[in-house]
């Protein structure tokens, strides 16, 4: 400020109580042309709000010269003591006001800006310097203390609402926050609340909050906790050290609305701060994550199995819950680690677990690896492990994480598994062996009591006497037949289950093996009035590659057991189908048929359809698992398809070229 101004004002200030202007319009303005303090005559007059800050050229157009230069300089004080016609806005009147520079105690310098209603120069009263210093001084300590952007509601209304006048800069800043800030008084009045707090409340405007109780917003149960942090931030607070407390609570808010709030708490000139954050999304999020980390606890507790992660160059290893149960330890009381973890992990496989390690780091793969863990007890369990490596964004492996599973009763009950199929292979074994050999020991006998059946039914050394023997010969000579053909299905049928029947290829026509099968049963059927047809061949001279013997043996059976079960009368026949890949024969009778519950067990080793169909029929019920076994052996397939008391149909189907594939 130029001297000469300064020292013009100092005299003029001492002067301003004589000038008993009885201006019913009046403001004060600071030495930076704020308006400061403005009553209620002074707003109505140029229409501003109480509660804005805003400059006096903004409101008041001096002459042309004196107003260039005021915009140019900033300089108040070029505004001189006296009285001076001016416009209000854009206001074309001109209002006359008296301008004084009134000095305070602490040398700051406000202009009184009064404007003169010569209606009451005769009849207003005078309003006394002191308590116009008095209130100036007030509105500047409360400008002073709101320079965060705070409004006060404390004091008297009107007074309050004269005198308080917030920097829009600030108000600006305090409604962009989502923050919720709130002064009050020690007692907790609420004397000022942003739009965050006022639109939550459910209030029209601040003014309908004035007077409300911070600790009406809250649950009951909570009130008391928060009336002694309020007064411990009270107890404990300087001006020097300011106390900040933090707690979190629910607040009820309109419209029944719960909200989790984090609250910060201080004080300042027996008034007390609060910003609260609204954390409600954050609970809830954080109250979800819970409960997914329990199902994900829960889910591998169930499954014995749990995550892990390890920092490379680190020492510490992340362990889930369920690794300290795999690994017998406490949690509580166990540090898992490098060092750690080799003292658990079976010697024998220490070395290889870490190889795995290391190699997983260097070729930057996924990994998978079994090994035993030695609980502090001494038991001994067996765990799975799958790893991932985790990459920085260079693609440099930075971490290896993964999986551990305890899988100890799986490996015990493969264990017993492999231990009941080797006893079970080397009783099968044994089994085969048996039969083999009491087949081969049963064939010598059985040859011998065959052969002199046959000398005694031909009366080879003289004549019987008595034809009854002759019978007796006949009969003893069939039942010898039968049981070689029993022992010979089961020598066949041991072979093939020990891997040991071998085909022996060669290129054949087709129609020569049907032939000599069908003439094979052409007696039996004769015998039991069953009606024989062969098939129509469509290239007679049909060669395919496959096992002569073996191929007879599969339709002597199949035509065998189609005449076996088929009634006097009845009738059994063949068909043939050439298709590019393979040859199709079927199989076909007018028989009992076969239950379909019992289509698959025929199949089997030892097993008939059921008692109720075949109890008037002899057999072992090898015939069919053995021709199964020799039409696979040549890469073909056998279907069975059949109607109780209708008949049934086997389809055999063989490639042109079979190649020897020994049964399993």
């Amino acid at each position: 400020m130029p001297l000469k101004n300064k020292a013009k004002i100092e005299k003029t200030a001492h002067d301003a109580a004589k000038h008993s202007i009885h201006e019913a319009a009046r403001c004060a303005i600071s030495e930076e042309g704020y308006i400061i303090y403005a009553n209620d005559r002074f707003c109505e007059l140029t229409g501003i709000q109480p509660d804005t800050r805003h400059h006096i050229l903004e409101i008041l157009q001096f002459p042309d010269e004196l107003n260039d230069r005021l915009d140019e300089t900033g300089d108040m004080t070029l505004i001189s003591t006296g009285s001076q016609d001016v416009h209000i806005a854009d206001n074309g009147i001109l209002t006359e006001f008296h301008f004084d520079w009134l000095s305070m105690p602490d040398n700051r310098l406000y202009l009184i800006v009064s404007a003169i209603d010569h209606s009451t120069l005769k009849t207003g009263s005078s309003e006394d310097i002191n308590t116009l210093m008095a209130k100036i001084q007030d509105s500047s300590s409360r400008i002073s203390a709101l320079s965060t952007g705070i409004e006060t509601l404390g004091g008297e209304k009107d007074e309050a609402a004269n005198s308080s006048i917030i920097d829009n800069d600030y108000k600006v800043f305090m409604s962009m926050s989502k923050d919720l800030k709130i002064i009050t008084d020690r007692q907790g009045n609420i004397l000022y609340a942003n739009n965050s707090f006022i639109t939550l409340s459910g209030a029209q405007d601040l003014r309908e909050l004035s007077g409300t109780s911070f600790y009406d917003f809250f649950n009951p149960d909570e009130k008391a906790d928060i009336r002694d942090i309020i007064e411990d931030i009270l107890k404990n607070n300087t001006a020097e050290l300011p106390f900040i407390s933090s707690y979190e609570s629910h607040v009820f808010l309109a419209q029944n609305d719960v909200l989790s709030v984090e609250w910060q708490c201080t004080a300042l000139n027996e008034k007390i701060y609060i910003n609260g954050r609204d954390i409600t999304d954050i609970k809830e999020k954080q109250t979800h994550l819970e409960h997914r980390e329990r199902q994900l606890s829960e889910a591998e507790a169930i499954g014995r199995m749990g995550h892990w992660h390890w920092l490379i160059g680190e020492d510490e290893i992340l362990w889930s819950e369920e690794i300290f149960r795999i690994f017998g330890v406490d949690q509580n009381n166990f540090i898992p680690s490098i060092n750690t973890l080799g003292d658990m992990v079976h010697r024998q496989d220490l070395g290889r677990v870490i190889q795995i390690f290391q190699r997983a780091i260097i070729e930057e793969k996924s990994y998978d690896m079994e090994f035993r863990v030695v609980h502090p007890g001494g038991d001994i369990r067996y765990v799975m492990c799958e790893g991932r490596c985790e990459k920085d964004a260079n693609g440099e492996v930075i971490a290896l994480y993964g999986i551990m599973q305890d899988m100890t009763e799986r490996m015990l009950y493969e264990q017993e598994l492999r231990h009941a199929k080797e006893s079970s292979e080397q009783a099968y074994a044994a089994k085969s062996r048996f039969l083999a050999n009491m087949s081969h020991e049963l064939r010598t006998p059985l040859n011998a009591i065959i052969g002199f059946s046959e000398m005694i039914e031909a009366q080879m050394l003289g004549p019987i006497f008595n034809e009854k023997y002759v019978e007796y010969a006949t009969g003893i000579k069939q039942s010898g037949y039968h049981l070689l053909d029993l022992i010979s299905d089961i020598l066949d049928m041991s072979k093939i289950e020990a891997g040991k029947h071998i085909l022996d290829l060669e290129e054949l026509k087709i129609k020569n093996v049907v032939d000599r099968a069908m003439e094979m049963v052409t007696g039996r059927a004769n015998e039991e009035n069953v009606r024989l047809r062969k098939p129509i061949f469509e290239h007679d001279d049909l060669l395919i590659v496959g096992d002569r013997r073996a191929l007879t043996q599969v339709f002597l059976n199949l035509l065998s057991n189609a005449i076996k079960f088929t009634k006097s009368g009845g009738s059994v026949w063949m068909e043939c189908y050439e298709h590019e890949e393979f040859v199709c024969f079927k199989i076909c009778d007018t028989g009992i048929g076969i239950p379909p519950n019992k289509l698959a067990s025929v199949l089997r080793p030892f097993e008939q359809a059921s008692n109720e169909y075949t109890r008037d029929y002899e057999g072992t019920g090898l015939g069919l698992a053995i021709t199964k076994e020799l039409i696979e052996m040549h890469g073909g397939v056998l279907n069975i398809e059949s109607s109780v008391g209708i008949g049934t149909t086997v389809s055999v189907r063989l490639p042109y070229k079979a190649k020897d594939k020994k049964a399993a």
